[in-house]
């Protein structure tokens, strides 16, 4: 993709990442939690401008392997400059989901996630993450907790 110009629709559409934070993981696109940030952090990087943030991290793979989309076919359809609307619609196109209630109860499940619940090396990780990012004396109760705070939020 490096070798194709970038769409100027998207370059519009990119924030820059190291000025600015992709969504929360709460915010929701095409119903599913975590969308609409895999989407910030897609677009910033075929800008350029993702800053210290990674498309295809294990939080948007978490999205793109329940709705059963490929990082790169994802990548592919943002690189041609799509809006959050035509994305919305290519998301629900693609998505191999049976139900809008499966696609509720993974969102709420996601939502309410603590951090001991998570895989352990995902804990280890989020522990030094949190003593980097989080204020002392800060509680965190929820998973998505963790990027809300550091990101100002919460």
């Amino acid at each position: 993709m490096s070798t194709k110009a970038i769409d100027p629709k998207l370059r519009k559409l990119a924030k820059n990442l190291s000025k600015d934070f992709p969504r929360s993981p709460r915010t929701k696109l095409a119903g599913y939690v975590l969308a609409a940030r895999a989407l910030d952090k897609c677009r910033a990087e075929v800008c350029g401008t993702q800053g210290e943030y990674h498309y295809a991290c294990p939080l948007d793979s978490m999205f793109l392997e329940f709705a059963g989309i490929s990082p790169e076919d994802f990548k592919n359809a943002v690189a041609e400059g799509r809006s959050d609307e035509e994305m919305e619609n290519w998301i629900r196109e693609h998505a191999k989901n049976a139900s809008k209630e499966e696609v509720i109860k993974w969102n709420n499940e996601l939502r309410d996630k603590r951090i001991s619940e998570l895989d352990m090396e995902l804990q280890v990780f989020l522990e030094g993450y949190m003593d980097e990012c989080i204020p002392q004396g800060r509680v965190v109760y929820h998973w998505f907790d963790v990027y809300d705070i550091e990101e100002k939020r919460l």
